[in-house]
């Protein structure tokens, strides 16, 4: 499936404030409307094991199908059609990283602008992943972060999926 990044790139606009923020959600939970409700860290001070916690996280981020902006036509069918859930825009600024850390769930991501100078870094090889309208499925429950080394913006849509045979 080739993805018109151009067309989403347009759509993304209508959302209020999109360039205030490096994270703004595109599906939500039932009757929410914050668009930063479930960036960042799900579980807050959970009390448990790291797999009682990886469980929660998972029954959690499935919970996060009804897409927050009626806008995005051409955006939420395409996150319908790779069933992709708990979805966000993610704007990462120039010369930043993230944390190594480690994802309950992989994800798919769909990069609409980025560069040579962006990539990952999963269990120590590195990975680029131009904007070329394809999805890729990045195994982020392995140990990863991701660099922005150039000196502009990289804009991704990042979501959950299930399973790698999709």
């Amino acid at each position: 499936m080739t993805i018109n990044i151009d067309k989403i790139l347009l759509e993304i606009e209508s959302i209020p404030n999109i360039k205030k923020h490096t994270q703004v959600m595109l599906q939500t939970i039932e009757n929410c409307k914050d668009p930063l409700y479930g960036i960042g860290s799900i579980l807050r001070d959970f009390e448990g094991t790291n797999e009682e916690q990886v469980k929660a996280v998972k029954e959690i981020e499935k919970t996060f199908i009804f897409p927050l902006w009626s806008k995005l036509v051409y955006t939420n069918s395409i996150l319908k059609k790779l069933q992709m859930y708990r979805t966000r825009i993610m704007t990462m600024k120039p010369k930043t990283c993230y944390t190594y850390h480690i994802d309950a769930s992989p994800r798919i991501h769909i990069p609409l602008v980025t560069n040579d100078d962006c990539f990952f870094i999963i269990e120590d090889e590195i990975l680029r992943i131009p904007a070329d309208g394809n999805h890729y499925h990045i195994d982020t429950t392995k140990k990863h972060t991701f660099v922005n080394a150039s000196f502009e913006d990289r804009i991704h849509i990042v979501g959950v999926y299930e399973k790698f045979d999709l």
